[in-house]
Formats: C-alpha cells, sequence, structure tokens
C-alpha cells in the first residue's frame, strides 16, 4: 500500500491488519536539516492521533513529532538511538520512527495520499 501523509509532515504506511508504520516525509527532514538526536515513545505506550510522541533535534531545532494515529505503540526503530543519521539518509524507509496498532482505522481517512501531499507541500 502507498504512503498516507499528515499536515505535520509524518507518514503512515499500512503493514499489516490493524498496524501502520510512521514517520516524518522526505520534505520535513530536509526542512530540519541534519538529525542529531529522536525521541521516541516506548512499546506499548498509547499515542493520539495529532499529539506529540516524542522529538526529533537536528544542528537547527528541536521539533516534535506528531501522530496522525491512535493506537498503541508495538515497535520501535531502534537504530535510531545510535544513528538518528537514518531520518536524513532514508526517511521513509529505514529512518521509520514507530509501528502503531490502530485503535481507529477511520482515522486514515483524514490523511492525504502523495499527490495531495505535493500539492500541499508546493503551497507551503
Amino acid at each position: 500500500m502507498s504512503k498516507l501523509y499528515s499536515k505535520e509532515h509524518e507518514w503512515v504506511e499500512t503493514l499489516e491488519e490493524g498496524i501502520v508504520r510512521i514517520g516524518i516525509s522526505d520534505y520535513a527532514q530536509q526542512e530540519l536539516g541534519d538529525i542529531v538526536f529522536v525521541e521516541i515513545p516506548e512499546v506499548d505506550e498509547e499515542v493520539a492521533a495529532n499529539e506529540s510522541i516524542g522529538t526529533i533535534e537536528s544542528v537547527k531545532t528541536v521539533s516534535e513529532i506528531y501522530v496522525p494515529i491512535s493506537g498503541t505503540v508495538v515497535n520501535v526503530n531502534e537504530r535510531l538511538e545510535d544513528e538518528p543519521e537514518l531520518v536524513n539518509a532514508n526517511p521513509e524507509d529505514e529512518g521509520w520512527l514507530v509501528d502503531v496498532k490502530m485503535a481507529d482505522r477511520d482515522e486514515l481517512e483524514d490523511l492525504m495520499n502523495e499527490a495531495e501531499y505535493h500539492a500541499f507541500t508546493e503551497e507551503g
């Protein structure tokens, strides 16, 4: 399945029924610059759509990470602890942040497809 995007520049990809992977978009990592630290929630943490679940620190700024989908964190990208630069190098694959077991599938309908997201970032 293709990725969906939030207005806060996170992407969501369905891995299997009820589980989604979340990360930040390529556009977002370019805006942030060189990422030096990523703080993400622990496994089993409950998260709510559009709330902050951590931060990404770059040489320029510290930015909040907003989760576009409510649910429970079932997996975290532990590589980011030692390799935060993965978010710069490959934000929409190896630089993923968390996997979430969705509480409400309908929240996916609030997200943009790739074409809509591209148009949204062009307007910026």
